[in-house]
């Protein structure tokens, strides 16, 4: 599937480099043709002394590509809906044809004004066609692949009683195939109904889930259980939604159907709820990350005066290091070296890893006051630069922590799937955690953030942040 899937990559790409260059011919021999209906005449004295032509020529193709990066459209390829391509294919050339038009044809010799409105129609008709139409005939021949289980995915059944092999039945015997090749199921613990044992192999139970999905290349899993083992959902979609590329679904329930949580991406497949594993969609996650770089630079610069103020603070409050770096968890479960002001004394962990408290012996008194007012992490502006962390996440914790606070509340896991960040929605209403227990309780805000993170909410966690800064009221 990977070889194929590189192949149809290719495809997309050539064709979509294809048709920026054929658009940008028609387009400038239309152009030239308008306002000179002689121009064949001396057509290969002209491009060969256009320098704009191959401008075009070079430029366009990166331009187009560019766009459709960011909208995500190169992502998931093999799960395409020719109507949601339709869509995404129309909207996004005619933002780029509004743009590119206004920034490059406005100041383009014309007969009349009504010229200009001729040229957009052109430039966006032939951009749009030839943009879409191998797109559409590509995607419909993969479709009918998957329809006639050329091709699919490799699925699991998390379950193992009558529903999940009820749901195995309706998946396989389906004229029209979902595409999923469903190779074994889970066993859920303390079943002793192994009811799916006569149709698939059992590969594993949940507390094994992830290693099973990596080593077997599992592509989709299907959570058939009923309503007395929903308890397991969260430690199962805690386990693996971080797992990139995988799609899951679950089984829906009566209420399911009654309250219109179904969305279907297809009227011929068996009913299921899907579960999202991306938080956000392609073109947010790249403003996310412009936005990170462009606050963080303009913070560093504008907080000079700051910096200088703090160190001067540290150093004159106690003995020790300016900084303080500290190993957290971050994206994936991936560690890396947190910095930040040094608020306590040197030997504040000598005895072994300690939550800090309200009236912490071991906070000096300029690290309170910056703790207070949350300066003592400007200096995460540079994790931000580098990558590990994202202006707003949930806040990384040490791995001693992490595995604590698993214990309690297992789909802490899920806050691994996202960057940390210098604050959070946790940050902001609850503020630091003296013990465990309020950190899980600090979670509850975070994924409440996962669950509605957009950019629009970041702005507004940025904002509720430098007011807690300005009136110096942080916890």
């Amino acid at each position: 599937m990977k070889k194929n899937k590189t192949l149809l990559l290719t495809y997309y790409l050539v064709m979509d480099v294809l048709a920026a260059i054929l658009t940008w011919v028609i387009f400038f021999i239309y152009r030239k043709y308008n306002v000179d209906v002689q121009v064949f005449d001396q057509f290969s004295a002209l491009i060969l002394q256009d320098y704009k032509f191959w401008l075009g020529l070079c430029l366009g193709p990166i331009y187009w590509l560019s766009l459709h990066l960011f909208i995500g459209y190169y992502h998931n390829i093999y799960r395409k809906s020719r109507l949601k391509e339709l869509e995404q294919t129309f909207g996004i050339t005619f933002l780029g044809v509004l743009l590119f038009f206004f920034v490059f044809i406005l100041d383009d010799i014309v007969n009349s004004p009504s010229d200009y409105i001729k040229y957009f129609f052109v430039l966006f008709g032939c951009q749009f066609l030839l943009t879409y139409i191998p797109r559409a005939l590509m995607t419909t021949h993969i479709n009918r692949m998957i329809h006639n289980g050329v091709i699919g995915f490799k699925t699991l059944i998390i379950g193992s009683d009558q529903i999940a092999l009820n749901t195995y039945q309706s998946v396989v015997k389906q004229n029209i195939r979902s595409g999923n090749f469903i190779v074994g199921y889970i066993c859920l613990p303390n079943s002793d109904d192994q009811t799916m044992s006569s149709v698939l192999p059992c590969m594993g139970g949940i507390d094994n889930l992830r290693e099973i999905i990596q080593k077997e290349g599992i592509e989709e899993i299907i959570i058939a259980i009923h309503n007395g083992q929903r308890k397991y959902i969260e430690e199962i979609l805690s386990t693996v939604r971080e797992i990139p590329g995988l799609t899951m679904s679950i089984l829906p329930q009566t209420q399911d159907y009654l309250m219109g949580t179904i969305k279907m991406s297809s009227v011929f497949y068996e009913p299921l709820i899907s579960i999202d594993s991306e938080y956000m969609s392609p073109w947010q996650l790249y403003m996310k990350r412009i936005m990170d770089i462009t606050i963080s630079l303009i913070a560093i610069i504008m907080l000079t005066p700051v910096y200088l103020f703090l160190a001067i603070g540290v150093k004159c409050s106690s003995k020790g290091p300016i900084f303080y770096m500290q190993e957290r968890i971050g994206y994936m479960g991936k560690p890396f070296q947190i910095i930040k002001f040094r608020s306590m004394y040197t030997d504040a962990e000598k005895n072994g890893p300690m939550l800090s408290s309200e009236d912490d012996p071991r906070i000096t008194k300029f690290g309170r006051f910056m703790r207070h007012s949350r300066l003592d992490e400007v200096p995460q502006f540079f994790n931000v630069l580098k990558g590990d962390m994202s202006l707003v996440g949930p806040r990384p914790e040490r791995q001693y922590y992490i595995d604590k606070i698993v214990e309690k509340a297992p789909y802490y896991k899920l806050l691994l799937g996202v960057k940390p960040g210098i604050t959070s929605w946790g940050q902001v209403k609850f503020g630091y955690a003296e013990n465990v227990d309020e950190m899980v309780e600090r979670m509850r805000f975070d994924l409440l953030y996962l669950e509605n993170m957009s950019i629009q909410m970041d702005i507004k966690i940025l904002i509720y942040t430098v007011l807690i800064v300005l009136k110096n009221e942080g916890k």
